[in-house]
């Protein structure tokens, strides 16, 4: 997970916790995240991006503050925000985090998601 800093504090706009949801798993992974790397207060941003072989992917953050526009709620003390744009393609998605003894990362469950690549790192909508 890279960790991006924005430079201004700007009012961010509430969204309803319906756009996104995060497991148990994938709270506890980000509150450790933030703790080990000393980012209290920072928020987790989960945008969509142009990316992959099928057209779209998702790109996580920790930021300081959010940008202009963006629509923040909290989960569980995580808080999170995105843009509006990437809140259509996002509604209804449930965010997991997962470990095997190959890998570990988040898991999307998109429900917008038409298809996506083999590798799992992209989704068409």
């Amino acid at each position: 997970m890279e960790t991006a800093v924005a430079t201004a504090p700007v009012s961010p706009t509430t969204a309803p916790q319906s756009v996104l949801t995060l497991t148990e798993a994938a709270v506890s992974q980000i509150k450790q995240v933030m703790q080990e790397q000393q980012l209290d207060g920072h928020f987790l941003t989960i945008r969509v991006v142009p990316a992959g072989c099928s057209g779209l992917g998702y790109d996580l953050n920790l930021v300081k503050d959010t940008k202009e526009g963006d629509l923040v709620w909290e989960q569980d003390g995580v808080k999170i925000c995105t843009d509006a744009l990437s809140t259509e393609y996002l509604k209804g998605t449930t965010v997991d985090y997962l470990t095997s003894t190959t890998q570990s990362g988040f898991k999307f469950e998109n429900p917008n998601a038409k298809s996506s690549c083999g590798c799992g790192s992209s989704f068409s909508a």
